[in-house]
């Protein structure tokens, strides 16, 4: 056949099958499933699987609307994406792992160090901040471990794009090449999806790699979760993001025209994002390179000497804090200030509550959240607690945003420096555990209304003692079940106002002879 290239099929039923493949079947051509055995030459035997030959030559994955692309190398590595118009981010991105920057606690003699050392790559999941080297670190694993590597989203992806990729993993196993799975953003995927991975983790088919923002041991299915290492790693702190500039002005050929208090807030508004930092790098360089020219009072200016941080942010939009209200990071920082509290401190306390409402938060859950500090953290040590908590609520409801956040302010500097007592918390935990342990022990008779004779004559309310009648007003009778016997749950610190409760419950405890 003119133009044909010969292709050699292995089948366990006709050895050694040699297919002319006609010239223009090298391009993307339309061909109907009943035409395709006669146009390629393929002759077989019934059953002997000629379509799955076909599927593996025209690059496994078969006929899709009748449309074919045909690969030349079935397991050659696909040429690199970042040409000369690919962002600086994508240009600068580490070609081992000597490059990467940030993770040192990763690498060296950390877990990733240490299997990069055996040159046997583990499934595993990496989990961090955006920027922080997750896309790239994936792909540098496979090829530290020779595999093909297959990138997928779980955003973009379903369970028939999952069968794909593992059936062309198992052929590229039969023919002896490994496959590194990366899936970006795995958390999206359901249990279900997630659970499709079992089998071909477990039998070596795929070394997944999975790339998370959010906390694996809530958004990972545990089964899949135990097959997996989860790596963790950590937002670019100032002198990785400082290499990441540096490299970036070597590959542009000159220094960006930043002044020193621009430089440094360059860097911080990255935010330990080593991709956001690249992209701004690549935004002042444009800028910077076509006749840049900022605002002033009046008009405008050409710029002649070096940028400040001022006309800095002219050239960049600056970055909102990360915060996922309903993730993690909505729990972490409800903690970090709930314990800045605990601890007294005003101005932690002030700082965390600015990064949730600054990120978006709701008000009114902060404030929902101050109203249960109150009694769990200060209780009657301060019995204004509540109330300022209670009232700052109200406030907001009243006056919205952003005014009523003031009075929040209000709120957590009340709680931050009012005097700590969890005396009511844990008597609630006591009393709780107690009444669960007696079961439906019956109050004393002494203390039982008795609107009936037949109660009366049963004894209710015999011998109660009412404690207006006497002369401290306290009268001492014991109102636990008779079986329990007196029970001691609240058990006041000598702080705040609750020095005084303390005083009072001694003062009663002598007068009941305990002492």
């Amino acid at each position: 056949m003119p133009g044909a290239s010969p292709v050699a099929f292995f089948c366990p039923l006709i050895f050694d099958i040699s297919v002319p493949l006609p010239g223009r079947l090298a391009t993307h051509q339309t061909w109907s499933p009943g035409t395709l055995p006669q146009a390629t030459g393929l002759v077989s035997t019934p059953g002997c699987g000629k379509w799955v030959c076909l599927r593996a030559v025209f690059g496994l994955w078969g006929v899709v609307g009748g449309t074919i692309g045909v690969m030349s190398d079935l397991f050659a590595k696909p040429a690199s994406s970042a040409g000369a118009d690919a962002p600086l981010a994508d240009l600068l991105r580490p070609a081992s792992f000597d490059e990467v920057v940030g993770q040192d606690h990763l690498l060296g003699d950390g877990p990733l160090g240490r299997m990069l050392a055996s040159g046997s790559v583990r499934s595993l999941v990496f989990w961090g901040p955006p920027g922080t080297g997750k896309t790239t670190m994936a792909r540098l694993l496979a090829d530290v471990g020779e595999l093909e590597f297959v990138q997928m989203s779980a955003i973009f992806s379903g369970v028939a794009d999952l069968k794909k990729v593992f059936e062309a993993a198992r052929l590229r196993r039969q023919n002896g090449q490994r496959t590194l799975l990366f899936v970006d953003e795995i958390h999206r995927f359901n249990r279900s999806q997630q659970d499709s991975f079992l089998p071909f983790v477990e039998d070596g088919t795929i070394t997944l790699v999975g790339a998370t923002t959010e906390n694996p041991s809530f958004e990972l299915n545990g089964a899949l979760l135990s097959r997996l290492q989860v790596l963790v790693l950590r937002r670019l702190d100032e002198a990785a993001l400082g290499q990441l500039l540096a490299r970036a002005e070597a590959h542009l050929g000159a220094g960006l025209p930043l002044d020193d208090e621009a430089r440094d807030l360059l860097l911080t508004l990255a935010d330990g994002d080593g991709r956001y930092l690249l992209n701004m790098v690549e935004g002042v360089a444009d800028a910077t390179g076509s006749g840049f020219r900022v605002p002033v009072s009046g008009g405008e200016r050409e710029d002649l000497g070096l940028i400040g941080g001022a006309e800095l942010l002219s050239l960049v939009q600056r970055r909102a804090p990360a915060y996922d209200k309903d993730r993690e990071g909505h729990f972490n920082l409800i903690s970090a200030l709930h314990k800045s509290l605990r601890g007294s401190d005003v101005d932690a306390a002030l700082y965390w509550l600015a990064r949730m409402l600054v990120g978006g938060e709701d008000p009114l859950y902060v404030a929902r959240r101050l109203v249960r500090f109150a009694s769990e953290d200060i209780g009657l040590a301060d019995p204004q607690a509540l109330v300022q908590a209670l009232a700052a609520r109200q406030a907001y409801e009243v006056l919205g945003s952003p005014e009523g956040e003031l009075a929040i302010v209000q709120a957590v500097v009340y709680l931050a420096t009012a005097p700590k007592s969890n005396a009511i918390y844990r008597a609630q935990k006591q009393a709780w555990r107690s009444a669960k342990e007696t079961g439906s022990l019956m109050p004393p008779a002494h203390i039982l209304n008795a609107p009936t004779k037949l109660m009366k004559d049963l004894g209710y309310g015999a011998g109660y003692a009412y404690d207006h009648d006497t002369d401290a007003g306290f009268s001492g009778q014991d109102y636990f079940p008779v079986e329990t016997g007196r029970l001691s749950f609240y058990d006041p610190p000598e702080r705040g106002f609750e020095r005084e409760v303390r005083k009072r419950l001694r003062y009663w405890g002598r007068l009941r002879g305990e002492g």
